[in-house]
Order: structure tokens, then sequence, then C-alpha cells
């Protein structure tokens, strides 16, 4: 089953809240065995609406961190902007308290929800990710590539970094790269793959961050994949 289709369901139920517990576990874990292929990677674990809610939630990250002993910096949580609007202020709080542990937070799909610019100034965001059904369409729409740019151009003058979401070809990649996009993601690196087949993906592509140290996710640096 396809996400879309099974965490509506643990999220309504409440399984979601144990589901994420196991998942964190789960995605530290593989990350430390990892560490071999591709040592400064960083894991990417993507965080519901109610989980977001719970004001206990960056307790239970801070223990899975030490349990599997990584260092916070390497944990990425994402969350999407339809996850702030049942209770923002909650949430506010919520991300800061992560925030505070030392995780970096990545706001996912931006320009597909109700994130007001006022809003997005006080959040502890450490990126961006651009809604992928703006950057699949920005080669073939001036519209969607004017809206990829402002995106781009907002995130840094933030100052914060920016993903491209949905790169599936060559095309697509030059033409976030042109518009100074720091991270790109997509099917144009690679489909989604099994854990166990991603250490020789790991061992044949990874490749160390240059100096100076600098945060690195999952999502490829454009300018390392261009190289």
């Amino acid at each position: 089953l396809l996400p879309d289709e099974f965490i509506p369901v643990a999220e309504q139920t409440g399984l979601i809240e144990p589901v994420t517990e196991w998942l964190l576990a789960t995605a530290l874990a593989q990350l430390v065995d990892w560490e071999d292929s591709a040592p400064d990677l960083t894991m990417a674990v993507n965080i519901s609406a109610r989980t977001l809610q719970r004001p206990d939630f960056p307790g239970v990250v801070k223990a899975a961190l030490a349990r599997a002993g990584v260092q916070p910096h390497r944990l990425l949580l994402e969350v999407t902007e339809t996850a702030l609007i049942t209770d923002p202020l909650r949430a506010a709080g919520v991300l800061r308290a992560l925030a505070a542990t030392g995780v970096v937070l990545s706001l996912d799909d931006f320009g597909s929800g109700y994130t007001s610019l006022g809003q997005l100034r006080h959040l502890p965001v450490t990126e961006l990710k651009i809604d992928k059904s703006f950057v699949l369409a920005m080669t073939a729409s001036p519209c969607d590539a004017a809206i990829v740019r402002s995106v781009i151009e907002l995130g840094h003058n933030l100052g914060m970094r920016v993903v491209a979401e949905g790169v599936e070809n060559l095309e697509t990649l030059e033409a976030v790269t042109a518009l100074g996009c720091d991270f790109a993601q997509g099917f144009w690196f690679s489909k989604p793959r099994l854990a166990t087949e991603m250490r020789e993906w790991l061992d044949e592509h990874w490749l160390p961050p240059a100096p100076p140290p600098a945060r690195r996710s999952i999502s490829l640096p454009v300018a390392q994949r261009q190289g």
C-alpha cells in the first residue's frame, strides 16, 4: 500500500503514533547501518499532522536518537503545510521544541498548502521543499517556472535552503540549477528502492560533502549530481 492509502486511516484511528515511533527507530537504525557507505548521510522522516500536535513528541525524538546513538543534526523531520492548519500555535510550539533538540526541520510540499508568509517567518525550519506539482510543469509552463523561482528566492532571503521535488529529467534539473536551487529530489536520480538495495547505490553514487561541513540529506546536492 502507498502511504496515501494507509496514513489517513492510521491518523483517524490513532495508530499513527505507534507507527511514527516505530518508523523513527527503524529509520535511525538504518542510518547507522549505512554509516560505512555514507558517513555524513542525513535521514529524512515525514511527520503527520496528528503527531505534530503531541507536546511530548520532542522527547520521543530525543530518546530515539539517544538509543540509536545518532547525532540530532543527522535527522531531518519533514512536515507539510497542511499539518500546521489544525492547531497552528500548538504545532509551532512543537516545532520549536524539536528544533531545540538539534534536529533539522523541513517544510514539505511548500506551495500546496496555506502557510502565510507571516507564519513562515516564525517557523524554525531550515529547509523549504517546493511542491512537485510546480516543478514537474515548470519547463512547459512559464507560470509554474515563476512560482519555482519565487519560492527559491523567498527561501534564500529567509536564510533557508531550498529543495526542488519532482525532478524527473535532465531538462528540469538544469532549470532548477539555473535558478540557484540548493538540492533536487526525484526519479532523475533514483526511483524508490528497498533498504537492501540502497547500500550498493550509495557505494556507487555517494559523494562526501566538500568543506566547509554542511548538512546533507538523502536529496542529492544539485551541483554534485551535475558533476
